[in-house]
């Protein structure tokens, strides 16, 4: 028999290693790589951290499985709730991992560019920046797994209700979040700041309550079985 506070722990940690690959890959590494306007220094920046971008690369494939393995944990610790979310919110991880690995092929491509034979500093630029609009537009999944999360958190009597509003909340920001960056453009950055709050408050909030907290104890009546 798994218990909860174990699946919860165990969910709570792969979050944590979740967030730590996904932020060094695309704030530390491509994020230092990129030199917004300049195609020649970025296509440089590439070739000078080639090794530095392959395990970013990497980093990213790992943080992919990472989050298939977190929506397992979570569907099974949350699947007597309400079986048809339960199986939503695994649905929308794996297209969310999917969609991951997908746009790595843009990563690899700058790469694949920017270090072969026939050089082409704009092409390489051009790849690695819409591997960043690709970033923007797959958080539409990691909008939408949030929101049968926080229906389940909502109605399980192992999280504080205020959590699952709180992460369908972070789930319509995270929604919102392209449609602002590719609809309004011209909005101001301080914009997209303010709606993508709740999904930072909503998610570490989720892993560090999984880590730190488990889940509550329900009363004895309210008490799943978990069978192994």
């Amino acid at each position: 028999m798994t218990r909860p506070t174990t699946l919860a722990r165990t969910a709570g940690l792969l979050y944590l290693a979740l967030a730590a690959l996904g932020t060094w890959a695309e704030l530390f590494v491509r994020g230092g790589v990129r030199v917004p306007g300049d195609a020649a220094a970025t296509a440089a920046n590439i070739v000078n951290h080639e090794t530095l971008l392959r395990w970013g690369l990497a980093a990213d494939v790992l943080m992919a499985v990472v989050f298939v393995f977190l929506g397992l944990v979570l569907q099974r610790l949350l699947h007597h709730v309400d079986e048809r979310a339960a199986t939503a919110l695994l649905v929308f991880v794996s297209v969310g991992a999917g969609s991951i690995l997908l746009n790595l092929a843009f990563h690899l491509g700058a790469l694949q560019v920017a270090t072969g034979p026939a050089r082409a500093d704009g092409m390489a630029s051009l790849l690695l920046e819409l591997h960043g609009y690709g970033y923007t537009l797959g958080g539409v999944f990691f909008g939408l797994w949030l929101l049968p999360m926080g229906y389940l958190a909502w109605r399980s009597p192992l999280f504080p209700k205020p959590m699952g509003v709180l992460l369908v909340i972070g789930g319509f920001a995270w929604v919102v979040d392209p449609v602002i960056a590719f609809a309004l453009p011209a909005a101001p950055g301080l914009v997209r700041d303010v709606v993508s709050a709740p999904t930072w408050l909503a998610e570490f909030g989720l892993m560090f309550y999984l880590i730190i907290r488990g889940v509550r104890s329900p009363a004895p009546a309210d008490t799943p079985a978990y069978s192994s």
